[in-house]
């Protein structure tokens, strides 16, 4: 098993840094009146950037969702590659931001162009089109989710079969007493009844009735206190 650990390792980096290269592949094409058909890369997406056409140079469309997809994929793949220091941490934080690239890079992939691309810094836009490797980019962000809770999983197992802490469990197990714990507090719960309920609402509303009455008042009476002052001083 620790063989095993050892080779998700390197293939969760592997893929991360497939998936990162995969931002600078062409992303979409936009069809401008004045600039013809423009194919952007992700990272030009997310960056921005000026590129010459025949006609002139222009400056390209934007999107700060792909920039945010971009940025947690960085994320990912640098505290995957702190895995392999003695750093046990950085693990989770690599796959809570994978999985919430991956979610979002989905989303993009499976929504219309127009609502995640800004291409107001273009002129006269008439179409975008998404290129396969928007959706390719997503499911590699997938695959590098599920190839690190893989690795999470048996490097996990493989902690705690070395440590010489009998007490200590897995994730799962660790899963499992959780929800046995939760459920046992719950049965320890003591909910009120309905005269209980009705009582304590009653009493809420009450005071807070009560205040209110106190608040204006007070704020009545400084309204007065301020005018007097102001016609005495005139």
């Amino acid at each position: 098993m620790k063989i095993f650990s050892k080779i998700l390792k390197v293939v969760t980096l592997v893929v991360g840094i497939g998936v990162l290269a995969a931002f600078f592949t062409q992303f979409a094409t936009i069809i401008s009146e004045t600039s013809g058909a423009i194919s952007v890369t992700g990272s030009q997406l997310a960056f921005g950037a000026k590129v010459s056409t025949e006609a002139s140079s222009v400056d390209l469309a934007k999107s700060s969702d792909i920039l945010l997809c971009l940025l947690l994929t960085v994320v990912a793949v640098v505290t995957a590659a702190l895995n392999f220091t003695k750093s046990r941490s950085m693990r989770w934080v690599s796959l809570v931001s994978g999985v919430i690239s991956a979610v979002y890079m989905l989303v993009i992939a499976l929504s219309a162009p127009g609502k995640f691309v800004d291409t107001r810094p273009l002129t006269n836009v008439t179409g975008i089109e998404y290129a396969p490797f928007v959706l390719i980019t997503a499911i590699g962000l997938l695959a590098f989710v599920v190839i690190s809770a893989a690795f999470i999983l048996v490097d996990d197992y493989v902690f705690v079969k070395e440590s010489k802490n009998e007490k200590a469990l897995v994730i799962p197990k660790k899963v499992v007493r959780f929800l046995r714990e939760y459920k046992s507090e719950i049965k320890k719960i003591v909910w009120p009844g309905p005269k209980a309920i009705v009582k304590n609402t009653l009493i809420v509303l009450i005071l807070c009735t009560i205040l209110g009455v106190f608040i204006w008042l007070l704020d009545w009476g400084l309204g007065s206190l301020i005018n007097i002052i102001l016609d005495v001083s005139k």
